[in-house]
């Protein structure tokens, strides 16, 4: 007979937020939490409420239990995960596809659909926190690719610029640029965005 996995429970740290959003099964996913060794930081009965209690108590993990999330409730999870990202567990009743892809949409790291089975929490949470770590880093590797492009895009218009006001072609401008980068100890696309606001004082649209 094969053995079972080993499930490591949670960090004894972890620190939970419970939401009961009106399936009114959270206390027996407190005690559960308890018995795991993690911390139960609040418990709330409106998601409305989640933005005010996550600033304030910074949960490491988001708990939802709801018979089916309601729209404000999903609002307000993609507020929270905009501005304040965190792993969030949504335990549901509703399987439909609307409801799930929603909850996706709205960064929900795991949703949970027909049965909260206590002995279940510990690896829902560990694929919680996995999953949302993975999707923090591909967040992370594209703002930093976008900001990537957006500096290559001020610097190309800054070359235009000194391509245009000075005469030089494109790997003098460049150089340029380089140079005064160097000069001044502060990054080339700095510079790039000091000589495109020299043009616009200078030449106001």
């Amino acid at each position: 007979m094969p053995s079972q996995p080993d499930i490591t429970p949670p960090a004894a740290a972890l620190r939970i937020l419970l939401i009961d959003d009106g399936a009114h099964r959270v206390e027996l996913i407190r005690q559960e939490l308890v018995r795991l060794g993690c911390e139960v930081v609040g418990v709330i009965d409106s998601a409305t409420l989640i933005h005010d209690c996550v600033l304030r108590l910074k949960p490491d993990v988001v708990i939802v239990d709801s018979e089916s999330p309601t729209r404000d409730t999903m609002e307000n999870l993609a507020l929270l995960n905009h501005q304040m990202p965190r792993p969030v567990v949504v335990f549901s009743e509703d399987g439909g596809g609307d409801p799930m892809r929603r909850a996706l949409k709205a960064g929900v790291s795991a949703y949970v659909v027909a049965g909260l089975q206590p002995a279940r929490l510990a690896p829902v949470l560990q694929v919680a926190i996995a999953r949302f770590e993975q999707d923090l880093a591909l967040r992370q590797e594209l703002n930093k690719a976008q900001a990537q492009l957006s500096a290559r895009k001020r610097i190309e218009r800054a070359k235009g610029i000194l391509m245009s006001e000075q005469g030089l072609d494109e790997e003098a401008a460049y150089q340029r640029l380089r140079r005064l980068a160097m000069d001044r100890g502060v990054p080339l696309v700095e510079v790039a965005e000091r000589v495109i606001e020299a043009q616009s004082l200078l030449r106001p649209s």
